[in-house]
């Protein structure tokens, strides 16, 4: 392969031209407003072998066939828009390359639609950011094998390496299954990010901690095995920060109002209609909602918080260790949830995506690269030896001191008016799993007396009904 066309010159399409050019194709770029495509050219042309197109025809004269095309244009109808104009000039064998965060079933769609025009679609998800699409994101193609392997040299050399040396990139399936890795992994982003914002408001509230004095545990923390990861690497050096405006750090002058595009709610809907439990995911999309919510928070700030000064706050260090535990327990809940998610997508779909291998491609490049999914990717090894001994290892976390302190994190904050819903859902996730029983043979016995829904037994089987 060596041409490449790329429509849309945003931040992350700018950078994938600029990383592909320096991997050695020619790069044919086009945007829909050409004051962009004319400062890219300006300040990159010599990065590599640029060439600037004003249309699509132009684009697709340029590339030599087979073609490849990557879009990185808004996910919905601009991005349908832009494929309708490209197919009566692309021939059998072209292959149109959808980077943007589009929703799974779209890719389906759009996979089944080209394939009848025997043109080949790629549905890749790409995480990073900025500086990995530049020098190197996690890619996640779902596509035809043949399409495949005709973009694997090229996607392997603009790949991010993982903790072995090898190249954060897998076929991950067929039709729309990168894209659904890509949105399970932005759900697990959100998770993970509201984790650690809840314990910042819980070492600034009772711990007392300065914002340098969280830098500092943050950066002590991510130099750990167990929480070694690139958020809570920002993280420290975002509350270092100066502002360049006025005096003071940059993080006291930000207003406390998340914003979001779609994907971690996408996880919840997709969760809820795949029957897989994602609390710690939803209670992280619910708490950027609230927090947007600047108009019913402000009506609703006159409510009352009765304190339980009762419980006792820890000594600083033996507190900043609770919290930690908190942190890494609620992290691995996550994650774990996540790769349920696709393990359940996986059965129903029939995609067969290798769980492993996308804990491999998650350990470099992308937002959520962390030491821990090495234990993911040996956890679901299709070696028992290897799986064993990840299972093995998540249990001895889970056990004695930390979980009481991670008990006791959640514990201290709901006693003192701290909202820790992350960290709740996570430690509710886990007892749920680790309970013997559940009480939802009454919520059972309550759908029987109002809706003749039936039960089952647990002495006996079938379902029963009983007039109440």
């Amino acid at each position: 392969m060596d041409s490449l066309g790329i429509i849309g010159l945003g931040t992350m399409g700018a950078s994938l031209a600029r990383n592909a050019a320096r991997n050695g194709v020619k790069v044919v770029v086009y945007n829909r407003t050409k004051q962009k495509t004319d400062e890219f050219i300006k300040f990159h042309s010599k990065e590599g072998d640029f060439v600037a197109v004003s249309n699509y025809k132009e684009l697709v004269k340029e590339l030599k066939p087979p073609r490849s095309i990557l879009l990185m244009v808004k996910a919905g109808d601009a991005t349908d828009a832009v494929i309708s104009d490209l197919i009566p000039l692309l021939e059998k064998n072209d292959i149109i390359i959808d980077a943007g965060n589009s929703h799974f079933s779209d890719t389906d769609r759009r996979d089944s639609e080209l394939k009848e025009k025997g043109i080949e679609f790629i549905g890749m998800g790409v995480s990073g950011g900025e500086e990995g699409a530049l020098k190197g994101p996690s890619m996640m193609p779902g596509c035809s094998k043949t399409a495949y392997k005709t973009l694997e040299p090229l996607l392997s050399n603009m790949s991010a390496r993982d903790s072995d040396g090898g190249r954060c990139l897998t076929h991950v399936g067929e039709g729309g299954s990168g894209h659904f890795v890509k949105m399970v992994h932005n759900g697990i982003e959100y998770g993970v990010m509201q984790i650690i914002a809840e314990s910042y408001d819980l070492l600034k509230t009772l711990g007392e901690c300065s914002n340098e004095d969280c830098a500092d545990i943050y950066e002590s923390w991510n130099e750990t095995g167990e929480l070694a990861s690139y958020l809570l690497e920002i993280t420290s050096n975002i509350l270092r920060k100066n502002d360049e405006i006025k005096a003071g750090l940059l993080i006291d002058k930000i207003k406390d109002s998340a914003k979001q595009k779609g994907t971690g709610k996408w996880t919840t809907q997709t969760a809820l209609d795949l029957g897989i439990a994602v609390p710690t995911i939803t209670a992280a999309v619910d708490a950027r909602i609230i927090s947007g919510s600047t108009q019913d928070r402000k009506i609703r700030s006159v409510l009352p918080i009765v304190v339980d000064e009762t419980e006792p706050i820890p000594k600083p260090m033996k507190f900043r260790s609770a919290v930690r535990s908190a942190v890494e327990l609620s992290i691995f809940c996550a994650y774990r949830q996540g790769f349920d998610l696709i393990r359940k997508a996986n059965e129903e779909f029939g995609w067969n995506i290798d769980l492993s291998e996308v804990a491999r491609i998650w350990q470099g490049g992308c937002i959520i690269r962390a030491v821990s999914l090495r234990k993911y990717q040996q956890l679901y090894n299709k070696d028992k030896k290897q799986s064993t001994i990840a299972r093995e290892y998540f249990e001895s976390r889970f056990a004695g001191e930390r979980q009481i302190s991670w008990r006791q994190t959640v514990e201290m904050g709901q006693s003192y008016g701290i909202p820790v819903p992350a960290m709740a859902a996570s430690l509710s996730y886990y007892d749920a799993f680790a309970k013997s029983s559940l009480p939802q043979n009454l919520v059972q016995a309550q759908r029987d007396y109002f809706g003749s829904h039936t039960y089952e037994r647990t002495d006996k089987k079938g379902s029963f009904h009983t007039e109440w």
